[in-house]
């Protein structure tokens, strides 16, 4: 049998210890090691304990959640899961930032579908992420709000004639690691490019207004969360509101976002494979898709439909994704036309969207 993952709970709140620490012990395969009330203990049992894992709060006294990841990065980096109130929305992209892997939200303090729902997503994130390569978490790294000297653009362009360039929009899905991974492709591309763009990254309610803004602060593009009539064209960034599915449709001459409730029984939310089939669908060749880091096979099949239409499709490699699930099953449909490291990914994209 293989080794049990051990967790180190970490949060002041006892009612989330207590909860935190049934729903880990309820996972087969994982022990819970023990909690801690703050982060300065948080520190001395990471030192003492050598967890495979940590759940984090946030908010604490004496050692804040930020200040506890500056000195475990630092000093013995460790796979990370924040727990974080939707009112933490900004919060928790700092942390991602300063090398948390992955974040859920806070468990509500009654029995209740959203409860059920932090079980499911929190057991499969402790199994992806348990054995994660922090060298790879480091290396994305973060840039601080105003370090990326773009200057913001004033208008938006129309798309180009048909036969001047193949790209009109890129879909890019990510999970696990995408964040970070988004933040550094959306800080180096170029606002000349005379492509839209849509992004499908699984993430929660309450978090992607948050996500879009800071993205929207370092990079040249618009980027905005995602409402249903908003028009895809050239230099805007959509991405998909948590908790639902970005659909591309075309009205008349223009292409638009519609803003869909998920299916029942959907587990990747929002979902990749959705929005890669609208784009190959309402695209065909013009729809180039890129799949970056994250846990199992969402848009594997929606990357085949965009080849059978035409499409060209991007994964990253294993060198730098937090987690392989995603461009590995991407890679094994034999459909990716190429296979590229995170620092490579916007000279590629760059490249296939530039004018002819």
């Amino acid at each position: 049998m293989s080794k049990p993952i051990r967790v180190l709970v970490i949060d002041d709140s006892a009612y989330n210890r207590r909860t935190i620490i049934k729903i880990l012990s309820a996972i087969s395969g994982v022990e819970v090691l023990d909690y801690a009330c703050d982060g300065e203990e948080g520190l001395r049992k990471v030192f003492d304990l050598k967890p495979d894992l940590i759940t984090l709060d946030l908010e604490m006294p004496k050692i804040d959640g930020f200040s506890f990841l500056r000195i475990l990065m630092a000093n013995c980096p460790t796979p990370t899961i924040v727990v974080s109130s939707k009112s933490g929305d900004q919060d928790v992209f700092k942390a991602l930032e300063l090398g948390a892997v992955e974040f859920v939200a806070k468990p509500s303090s009654r029995v209740s579908p959203e409860l059920l729902a932090i079980e499911e997503d929190l057991a499969a994130k402790v199994r992806a992420i348990a054995s994660t390569d922090m060298k790879k978490v480091l290396q994305r790294g973060g840039l601080e709000d105003g370090t990326v000297g773009w200057r913001k653009k004033e208008s938006l362009q129309v798309f180009p004639k048909e036969g001047q360039g193949g790209v009109q929009v890129v879909v890019i899905g990510s999970s696990t690691g995408g964040p970070p991974a988004l933040q550094a492709i959306f800080a180096s591309l170029p606002q000349t490019l005379p492509v839209a763009f849509a992004i499908a990254q699984h993430m929660p309610p309450g978090f992607t207004k948050a996500f879009a803004e800071r993205l929207d602060r370092i990079s040249s593009l618009e980027i905005k969360e995602a409402a249903s009539g908003d028009r895809l064209v050239p230099g805007r960034v959509l991405i998909a509101p948590g908790g639902k599915n970005l659909v591309i449709k075309r009205r008349g001459e223009e292409i638009v976002a519609l803003v869909e409730d998920p299916e029942s029984g959907q587990r990747n939310i929002p979902s990749v494979d959705v929005l890669f089939r609208s784009a190959a669908d309402v695209l065909g060749a013009g729809a180039l898709a890129v799949v970056l880091t994250g846990m199992g096979n969402d848009g594997a099949r929606g990357g085949e439909a965009i080849k059978a239409k035409g499409g060209q499709v991007l994964a990253e490699a294993e060198e730098s994704s937090v987690v392989f699930g995603m461009p590995k099953e991407a890679i094994a449909t034999g459909k990716v036309d190429r296979v590229l490291a995170l620092p490579f990914m916007v000279a590629e994209i760059s490249r296939r969207c530039s004018l002819s």
